[in-house]
């Protein structure tokens, strides 16, 4: 599952959300925060993950061999 925080949610409130579907059964939860250009990726009873830029996120037991890196997924800027 993927959360994308915006300007009015809360950072507690999502984290508790990603954390009870994986209590239900959810393999892989991110929540992706474009303010702190962040990933936290989250798996039931393992320390979460934060990725930034230069780091490149994989779900191999959702989709092997996948992977993004982390600074495609924001908007371009232009000069």
């Amino acid at each position: 599952m993927f959360e994308v925080k915006s300007r009015t949610d809360s950072l507690a409130k999502l984290r508790r959300k990603i954390q009870e579907f994986l209590e239900l059964g959810t393999k892989v939860g991110v929540l992706v925060d474009p303010r702190t250009r962040t990933m936290e990726v989250y798996r039931l009873n393992r320390d979460k993950v934060v990725l930034g830029d230069g780091d490149v996120l994989q779900v191999p037991e959702l989709l092997p061999g996948w992977e993004l890196p982390v600074v495609e997924v924001w908007a371009p800027e232009f000069d």
